[in-house]
């Protein structure tokens, strides 16, 4: 991968009525509103809805959706990786061309900028068409490009949500120019998925200073990332990571009851994850996992846990602090935190935020380069601990899938590009 940073985005263009106008009639060309829910209902699903949690499916696959959609789904989420295998299957390769002769006509774009909006209509389009045939919540991502820009995730942000406002959820990747972008969402009364969360510190800090709808811990690629750099047994450690950012957030929530964040348990990796973290605001769940669980009639299995009742085995290495903290919120941080969330902050960029936190003696960004994001790009979602000694681990891994989608993205962005006339 090159190391270079992605063309500037032209946010005054993508926020232009006609550019707007065209798109948001692109998106919506066929769509007639939401579907009805499903009125099914099922015995194991109802044992998780029972204990406190929505359940959410981690798919855009209709076919796939269908066998498991019971009245406790009530939502999907989508992902740059999940559309982009849409595409290339060839679901847009006739819409494209004459979509992109559509934009051009009211505003010259250039290529990027043309690529976007795209990028946009094909998101959209996939999130939609499972609005209008399952009439469940939708969460819809960002192009990874708008990461580190402020404005154009607002420009964006604001767009999806106007296209389905019933129903979408916009899903921002968490990184200093994201707990920004988040805050001020919020302000606008915009849901958002504050997703790519790997610790109960990030979570806890997001829920005080940002205030999104929902915050995650991609707990399985926690388990993957202990296994595979021979840290210790990788059994409970995205989970004990879930359930103490659970607690984190529902103690920011008590102690501030405005504030709206639930906790998600994402990249769930089996059945038995499901009725292990039973309890958990949300569950976003693969087909496989939930049709695992379902099959195995896990449901009398359900349990609630706290982050204490997991024991986590871990070798004695020089990076044991470093899992440990994943699951570890102290009376300083939480000081901090606190602090932070009161500072006046509306003209605050991503490298603001970060200097904030760096300026409060907290290690929890660690100032990338384009060559390291090129490094983090080869090397894929579980990254090579060895190669980034001084990389706090949560921001290591929110950095580590942020690229690992840049690489579908710039999969997708191709394949559009392609079929521009």
């Amino acid at each position: 991968m090159p190391a270079t940073l992605p063309p500037p985005i032209a946010s005054d263009l993508h926020a232009d009525d006609r550019i707007r106008a065209v798109a948001a009639e692109l998106a919506l060309e066929g769509y007639a509103g939401p579907g009805a829910t499903s009125e099914k209902s099922d015995p194991q699903f109802a044992a998780v809805r029972q204990a406190g949690s929505e359940l959410w499916l981690d798919t855009g696959d209709r076919e796939a959706i269908a066998p498991l959609w019971t009245r406790e789904v009530t939502a999907f989420t989508t992902n740059n990786t999940l559309v982009n295998q849409v595409a290339q299957r060839g679901a847009f390769d006739s819409l494209i061309p004459d979509a992109a002769r559509r934009l051009q006509s009211v505003r010259s774009l250039s290529r990027h900028d043309l690529v976007l909006e795209l990028g946009f209509l094909v998101n959209a389009r996939v999130a939609l068409s499972l609005v209008a045939e399952f009439g469940d919540q939708v969460s819809v991502e960002l192009h990874p490009a708008m990461a580190d820009d402020i404005e154009a995730s607002i420009v964006f942000a604001r767009r999806y949500y106007a296209l389905c406002p019933e129903r979408f959820i916009i899903k921002v990747p968490l990184q200093p120019a994201g707990f920004v972008t988040v805050r001020r969402l919020h302000a606008e009364g915009i849901p958002v998925n504050y997703t790519l969360g790997f610790s109960a510190r990030q979570n806890y800090l997001a829920a005080l200073f940002s205030r999104p709808r929902y915050v995650n811990v991609f707990l399985g690629r926690l388990n993957s990332v202990v296994e595979e750099n021979g840290l210790g047994s990788p059994e409970n450690v995205g989970e004990k990571a879930t359930l103490a950012s659970q607690e984190g957030v529902r103690e920011a929530r008590n102690v501030d009851p405005s504030i709206p964040s639930l906790q998600i348990a994402a990249s769930v990796r089996s059945g038995r994850q499901i009725a292990d973290l039973a309890g958990v605001d949300v569950l976003t769940v693969p087909p496989k996992a939930a049709q695992e669980f379902r099959d195995k009639s896990m449901g009398g299995d359900v349990r609630k846990q706290t982050a204490a009742d997991l024991s986590v085995k871990l070798a004695d290495t020089p990076l044991r602090g470093e899992v440990e903290s994943l699951w570890t919120i102290d009376e300083a941080f939480r000081k901090f935190a606190s602090e932070l969330a009161a500072q006046e902050t509306g003209d605050w960029s991503g490298a603001r935020f970060a200097a904030a936190v760096r300026e409060g003696g907290v290690r929890l960004f660690h100032d990338w380069t384009p060559e390291e994001f090129a490094t983090l790009q080869v090397d894929g979602k579980i990254p090579k601990l060895s190669k980034w000694p001084d990389v706090p681990l949560d921001d290591l891994m929110t950095q580590s899938a942020l690229q690992a989608f840049a690489v579908d993205q710039q999969a997708l962005d191709d394949r559009l590009e392609g079929l521009i006339p």
